[in-house]
């Protein structure tokens, strides 16, 4: 049975495309069928994650009747331990701005709601003639279009936040608005932290509420559970060689033991991911 998890955020800049990335790159190196679908429309990244120039973009299947599936996929598996039998493909979302504004206005050939039925189209097929064990997707930030569609066909979906004071209380916000008529329909979310402080300085946060630093314990991360109300999956500390690094790589592969490896390979175990 395929699972559909998507990655989203209240704002941009909390790592969700670096952690999407390496948790498809682990979860096809333990011989599972994955694709990532690059659904992040307004500010899309992966291509120059991964260095690819796609002949066939996601938009192009979305947009124009006749392209197959098979045209948008770009098969990643090279990257893979030669040991792995799994197998890893990703279907990249063209940067261009007039192509970014057929997908969030629709065009002359396409209405909003027949690029809609392309994307579940997309996942039926991924699912039912490729054999999908997992879809990945990045989404956008906040609540737009395609945010709301990509969270609309996800088993599980990752509020990925950090904890500044603006990602905390607009994580709030969203949830209140949008979470709940997912999780009514059968999804499950959950809150994961990135950049936590814990690695290269104490683990603290500053309360908002009375501007004063307290240590970042089990009990805050309850607390902040109970407030969004989701509960916390995962809580990977900031990692300065992976945050500062001039040039993003899968460190689940070059790196199998650095921690932020293993951060990976905790939230890929985790029930509620298999």
């Amino acid at each position: 049975m395929t699972k559909s998890v998507a990655f989203h955020s209240y704002k941009g800049g909390t790592g969700k495309t670096t952690i999407a990335a390496n948790l498809a790159a682990y979860l096809a190196q333990n011989g599972q069928r994955v694709f990532l679908l690059d659904l992040d429309v307004y500010a899309p990244s992966l291509h120059t994650y991964f260095d690819k120039e796609p002949k066939v973009w996601l938009n192009d299947y979305l947009n124009v009747e006749g392209k197959r599936v098979k045209d948008i996929l770009q098969d990643l598996s090279d990257l893979l331990p030669d040991a792995s039998n799994g197998k890893l493909y990703a279907a990249f979302s063209n940067p261009k701005k007039e192509e970014i504004n057929k997908l969030e206005a629709g065009s002359q050939n396409n209405s909003r709601l027949q690029l809609l039925r392309r994307f579940v189209e997309l996942r039926e097929e991924l699912m039912e003639d490729f054999d999908a064990d997992y879809l990945i997707i990045d989404t956008s930030p906040g609540i737009r279009h395609w945010s709301i569609n990509s969270l609309a066909v996800a088993d599980t979906i990752l509020l990925t936040l950090k904890m500044g004071d603006l990602d905390v209380r607009g994580t709030k916000k969203m949830a209140d608005e949008i979470y709940t008529s997912f999780t009514d329909f059968g999804a499950k979310s959950f809150l994961l932290m990135n950049r936590v402080d814990g690695f290269c300085l104490p683990s603290v946060h500053t309360d908002a509420v009375d501007n004063k630093t307290r240590p970042l314990t089990p009990d805050y991360l309850a607390q902040l559970s109970k407030d969004v109300g989701m509960g916390v999956l995962s809580s990977i500390p900031c990692y300065c060689d992976i945050q500062f690094s001039k040039r993003e790589y899968l460190t689940i592969l070059q790196y199998p033991d650095h921690p932020f490896a293993k951060q990976i390979e905790s939230l890929a175990n985790d029930q509620n991911i298999r």
